[in-house]
């Protein structure tokens, strides 16, 4: 049966079968790996990589394309909004100790999913993930750059992150209005020991106003926190390094 794109989930479905070999050759997937997709939809991707790995856990959204995607033997499915899927207890599960994660991700909620995943770094081994431009770009930038920012920072800290592969919207049907490109995130083997709560204020408050000095949005903050100290606050957000920042929220800690 045919399955029109839904505009409320952001579906569009890869189409091109050389980006979609592009795309399986950067992932490498290897019999027995245990491999969950996130937003199989039409299984241009899934097909593939479960005649790889032999078996493939999907995460789906969409009630038709959940009920056609358990057709299929070496699939588990699990019929569920991606950000409430708990990874730990899926992990358990699938009886392994990690992850490797995957996707199409919707472009209009790739930034909770890529916050709700940092919840679960700990079981997971790697994330191959098709994504905006500007969203892998944001996520890769370095410091003093315009896309640098609180998702540079937040995912800086717990993943090493590349753009290995950049995907024109013809490759999608229907074609999206933006370019699209492949991010290959694997978790930090010693990511700095800091509260993930705090870290994540700090860099909210530092990048809520992008133009103005540090010492009118984060040297306030420090302050009624009675933590101004040596830090130096007579800069821009964007001009931070994410290890100086770390290093911020590791003493307020």
């Amino acid at each position: 049966m045919d399955h029109r794109p839904r505009k409320r989930f952001g579906q569009h479905f890869l189409a091109d079968l050389s980006v979609i070999d592009a795309i399986v050759r950067e992932i490498a997937p290897r019999p027995g790996q245990a491999m969950v997709e996130i937003g199989p939809g039409l299984a241009a991707l899934t097909q593939p990589l479960v005649e790889r790995l032999g078996r493939l856990a999907v995460i789906e959204l969409d009630r038709d394309l959940a009920a056609r995607l358990r057709q299929h033997p070496q699939l588990e499915v699990v019929e569920s909004d991606v950000l409430q899927v708990d990874f730990a207890g899926l992990a358990g599960r699938l009886a392994v100790r990690r992850l490797r994660v995957v996707g199409n991700l919707p472009y209009n909620i790739s930034t909770p999913i890529l916050f709700h995943l940092l919840q679960f770094v700990d079981v997971i081994e790697d994330q191959h993930f098709m994504l905006q431009k500007e969203v892998v770009d944001r996520m890769v930038a370095s410091p003093s750059t315009a896309d640098y920012g609180r998702l540079s920072v937040m995912l800086q800290w717990r993943y090493e992150m590349e753009d290995v592969l950049a995907v024109p919207p013809e490759a999608f049907d229907p074609p999206p209005k933006v370019d699209s490109a492949v991010v290959r995130m694997v978790p930090r083997k010693a990511p700095a020991p800091v509260d993930p709560e705090l870290l994540s204020e700090l860099v909210q408050v530092a990048f809520s106003q992008r133009r103005k000095l540090l010492r009118h949005t984060l040297g306030r903050w420090l302050e009624q926190r009675g933590a101004a100290g040596d830090f130096d606050v007579q800069r821009r957000a964007e001009e931070v390094p994410v290890d100086e920042y770390l290093a911020l929220a590791a003493r307020l800690r």
